[in-house]
């Protein structure tokens, strides 16, 4: 598709030269394809700032939206999937980093893109630990754009202070799990407000993080850590603690539906990632409060948006200066000032953001870096569907052990030996 319009455009414009007589008329703009499911809100404003600093730092090439809208990033992926079939990639697509790109990679769709972290300094200005995620048999296939974090909690102050609790946030999970009993007990009746099958994901690796310490949960994902194992039952045991708390109706929900029971004092807190902060926001409900999930210390559970460099690209200069922009302390600025996450570099300065992103990018320098299964980064799109499908039948069997030999059965399966 792309290819016959670029074929047919130089068909014209050698026309055009030869009937003129004259000087050759300049060649037009480049184009780079850029594919993405950043069609509204926040996420367009990001990418509306990153295009605006790609037309600044990279003359002669243009901009081309691939936008695909809809479904939280699933029909995106879909649209590429085929298009990658029939042989028409996009000069450059966005994934989550780290182990989502597996089949990518396998299939050989994606370019290495090692060479450019060193021509760039990017191994400088990431903290090591997301480079190391990044990093698939010594090679790195995607530039990040932003950071978001996964394990946070997020609250209804209005909500806690009827039920007489404080406004510090509990100590570590049994103090959590307490707080959400004085919840229901002054008449809260969901007081976790929890969505559909990934955000469970994203709540029980809030949990498995607080029983099994940090680098325990990253060897969930490398075969280190059993997921048979007594730790995992007991996490499995908290895990379901905490449903309990929550809205019968959660597999109906997605994350915004399960916020607006926050938003309307229907609940008390809410485990989700940080782009929430922006969306409560928008919403008109400014006063929320935020805090790490109670157990997981400095651990910062991150997930990024990232650009690869797709095999088959029309426009290796034009892709090669996206990536360039995108992985900017420029670059990043503009586009997290505008999404509401924050900069995968250490270096970028703090003005111009939020409270909530400046003290999360404090965290980011500081903390222990693990990735998210429910966005990409600790596992692969293949597991990660097993592991909801094991979350949606246990809202069925209510069975824990099932739960936790699903979850040990799915690791057997996709787990690189």
């Amino acid at each position: 598709m792309r290819m016959v319009a670029v074929l047919a455009v130089a068909a014209l414009l050698g026309a055009a030269g030869c009937g003129s007589g004259g000087d050759p008329e300049p060649p037009p703009p480049r184009t780079v394809e850029v594919f993405t499911w950043w069609a509204e809100g926040g996420e367009k404003a990001g990418l509306d700032a990153l295009v605006a600093r790609f037309a600044a730092d990279c003359p002669g090439q243009r901009f081309e939206n691939g936008a695909v809208a809809g479904g939280a990033g699933v029909n995106a992926k879909r649209e590429l999937t085929r298009r990658i079939a029939r042989k028409d990639p996009p000069d450059t697509f966005q994934a989550h980093a780290g182990a989502e790109l597996t089949e990518y990679i396998d299939a050989g769709q994606v370019q290495d893109l090692t060479a450019y972290y060193d021509a760039w300094g990017l191994r400088a200005a990431l903290p090591a630990g997301l480079v190391d995620d990044l990093t698939v048999n010594g090679k790195i296939y995607s530039v990040p754009a932003n950071i978001h974090r996964a394990n946070v909690i997020w609250a209804n102050p209005a909500v806690l202070a009827r039920a007489g609790l404080p406004s510090t946030p509990p100590k570590d999970l049994p103090a959590f799990l307490d707080d959400l009993a004085a919840l229901r007990a002054a008449g809260v009746e969901a007081p976790l407000a929890v969505g559909r099958d990934w955000t469970q994901l994203m709540l029980l690796e809030a949990v498995l993080i607080s029983d099994l310490g940090a680098s325990g949960f990253a060897g969930l994902f490398t075969g280190e850590t059993d997921w048979a194992g007594a730790a995992v039952t007991r996490a499995v045991a908290d895990f379901t603690r905490l449903l309990s708390f929550g809205n019968p109706d959660r597999d109906s929900l997605d994350w915004p539906q399960a916020e607006r029971l926050l938003i309307d004092g229907k609940a008390g807190y809410q485990l989700m990632g940080d782009w929430e902060a922006a969306d409560l926001t928008a919403k008109g409900f400014p006063g929320y409060a935020w805090f790490t999930f109670p157990g997981n210390g400095t651990t910062f559970q991150w997930l990024a948006d990232a650009f690869t460099m797709a095999t088959g690209t029309l426009n290796m200069a034009g892709t090669e200066c996206w990536l360039k922009t995108v992985g900017s302390a420029a670059g990043q600025h503009d586009f997290n000032a505008a999404k509401g996450s924050i900069p995968a570099r250490t270096d970028v300065p703090s003005a111009g953001l939020s409270a909530y992103q400046q003290s999360a990018m404090a965290d980011w320098r500081s903390g222990t870096p693990v990735p998210s299964c429910a966005h990409g980064s600790a596992c692969s799109q293949p597991w990660q569907n097993a592991i909801n499908a094991a979350l949606t039948a246990y809202t069925t069997r209510r069975d824990p052990r099932a739960l936790q030999a699903d979850l040990a059965l799915a690791a057997d399966q996709f787990i690189r030996r």
